[in-house]
């Protein structure tokens, strides 16, 4: 399974969700990055992704974008051959 790193913050229910849809498809460890407990983290999210919000996920080098990105792509059925390593 392709590694998932997700920044987020402790009280953000889109992350919640985020997490809930990848552990539906598998995922059994995600690399949960807290930009709030650490502002440098915070800046790199934002100057990696160009985005100020979180959730922020990566599945292994790709950026996936948000909750809405993520869900967006499980309908179109890109999620799980990411996830197995297998999408182009």
């Amino acid at each position: 399974m392709t590694p998932v790193k997700m920044y987020s913050t402790g009280v953000c229910p889109y992350c919640i969700r985020a997490e809930q849809l990848l552990k539906s498809k598998g995922v059994s460890e995600i690399e949960k990055i807290r930009i709030d407990l650490d502002p440098v983290r915070r800046d790199e999210m934002m100057s990696l992704t160009g985005r100020r919000t979180v959730p922020q996920i990566y599945i292994g080098a790709h950026h996936v974008g948000g909750y809405d990105d993520l869900a967006a792509l499980d309908r179109a059925g890109g999620l799980v051959p990411m996830l197995a390593g297998t999408s182009a």
